[in-house]
């Protein structure tokens, strides 16, 4: 009787071990189920939540750094046609995107939120080579802009009247914020105007009603699209702006995001997962295809607007944003990364790399919050050959020439990455730590039940 009642006793162990386990599996999806729910309730952006806090003011300093090409034989290309050879002079950097987005209004009929990106930028010498002083021989804005805009006798005629020639020598302050064009006789610089400007109004998702299309552009100044392309698809505004995504990234599927500074839409694929500060991040980069010809990525033939500069559209790594900027400026990847070869072999001093120019997004994948970035972009202008304009009659090619690149670039903080694992990420952990335990726990007392069965089957086979 006394060896039936360990029996039972064994088989209700059993039972229980095997109840918990099975419990812990239960409780799976369900588990899964209250960390969605979280996850995508903290999401939203509305007042309250984890993505309001960090969506109106970012709490880490977004940092543009400027590395400015120094030409250093400006007579020899004037006077002999030489190839321009350059020194990168950098970085400079100064602190941006340090004010909190103004003038929003949320739209609780579309599930949207508009607001305005105010620009600012504050010079940072501690992280800097030099002053904002430093003096840079750089090609003269006027001239190279004067050279698709204007009749070439009007600009021939305006060079000799200013006493001016193809390049200038100007401070990194004149090149980036402006001044005083004796051409143009207006303010004149690759980033004027900026401070007290504003970026927008922005439109976006705010994930209440869908949480897939929480941050997605839904509209930017007031347009669907953008009308730099004259086609339906380059016209596109495609994903959000790239501070932060839908939760639960899934690694196969790419990353779309809006850039006024390109003026147009781009995609970025999965690389490889990395720790940041204790937090698993996944890391996104621009592919090799964003920028290449239409020869291979049929998608960009309708970013080719110049036949004659781009070689009949066989040219890869720049795009052409004369049509959005007023101006003819040529955006690439900085030293011309994944461009034509003949891109840095008409210049001397380049040397493109994928470690230090590629652009990038650390995207913590449960949350789809980009915890850091690295936006890396160059600005070029171009000039070519001219009988009419005697600085230019030596020219024997068109040369697209690099003036400056910038790496804007954010991480988190310490304490911000602290915050973010306990209010968010630790009510995950503790979730599947909980699940898990049950499982372990009904598993072990299975085990051990079983265990104990064998023995008292072992004593009771002697007894007989």
């Amino acid at each position: 009787m006394g060896c039936c009642n360990k029996l039972c006793g064994l088989k209700a162990g059993i039972g229980a071990g095997i109840a918990v386990a099975i419990l812990g599996i239960i409780l799976i999806p369900v588990g899964n189920n209250i960390i969605r729910e979280t996850v995508t309730k903290e999401s939203v952006i509305e007042p309250g939540t984890t993505a309001w806090d960090n969506w109106v003011s970012a709490d880490a300093p977004v940092y543009r750094q400027f590395w400015l090409f120094d030409v250093q034989n400006p007579l020899d290309v004037v006077e002999n046609g030489s190839k321009p050879k350059l020194v990168e002079k950098g970085p400079y950097t100064y602190k941006t995107r340090y004010l909190p987005k103004e003038n929003i209004t949320a739209n609780p009929e579309s599930h949207t939120i508009s607001f305005l990106l105010p620009a600012g930028a504050i010079f940072e010498p501690s992280m800097s080579v030099g002053s904002e002083e430093d003096s840079v021989t750089s090609l003269n804005l006027a001239v190279a802009g004067g050279y698709k805009l204007f009749p070439p006798w009007a600009l021939e005629a305006a060079i000799k009247l200013n006493n001016v020639s193809l390049f200038q020598r100007r401070t990194v302050r004149e090149i980036l914020w402006g001044y005083k064009d004796p051409i143009l006789k207006g303010t004149l610089g690759l980033f004027f105007p900026y401070n007290g400007t504003y970026d927008g109004p922005y439109s976006v998702f705010t994930g209440k009603d869908d949480i897939s299309k929480v941050s997605i552009i839904d509209s930017w100044q007031g347009e669907k699209k953008v009308s730099f392309w004259n086609n339906t698809y380059c016209d596109m505004i495609n994903g959000t702006d790239g501070s932060s995504f839908s939760p639960f990234l899934d690694k196969k599927k790419p990353l779309y995001f809006f850039s006024p500074d390109i003026s147009r839409s781009v995609s970025a694929e999965y690389e490889r997962s990395l720790d940041l500060k204790g937090i698993e991040v996944y890391r996104f980069k621009l592919p090799p295809l964003t920028l290449a010809s239409p020869a291979v990525n049929p998608d960009n033939q309708c970013f080719c607007t110049d036949p004659v500069v781009t070689k009949n559209c066989t040219l890869a790594g720049v795009l052409d944003i004369s049509s959005s900027r007023g101006q003819p400026v040529y955006i690439s990847l900085p030293h011309f990364l994944h461009g034509s070869p003949y891109l840095i072999e008409d210049v001397e001093g380049l040397g493109p790399s994928e470690e230090h120019h590629v652009t990038f997004l650390d995207v913590e994948p449960t949350t789809g919050f980009s915890l850091r970035f690295a936006k890396r972009l160059q600005v070029n202008m171009m000039y070519g050959p001219s009988k009419i304009i005697t600085v230019l009659k030596k020219v024997k090619d068109y040369t697209i020439l690099p003036i400056v690149w910038l790496n804007e670039t954010a991480s988190l903080d310490d304490e911000t990455a602290d915050r973010f694992k306990k209010e968010l990420l630790s009510r995950v952990d503790m979730l599947e730590t909980v699940q898990f335990t049950l499982i372990g726990l009904g598993s072990a007392a299975f085990v051990l039940c079983i265990v104990a069965h064998c023995l008292v089957s072992r004593n009771n086979n002697k007894l007989v």
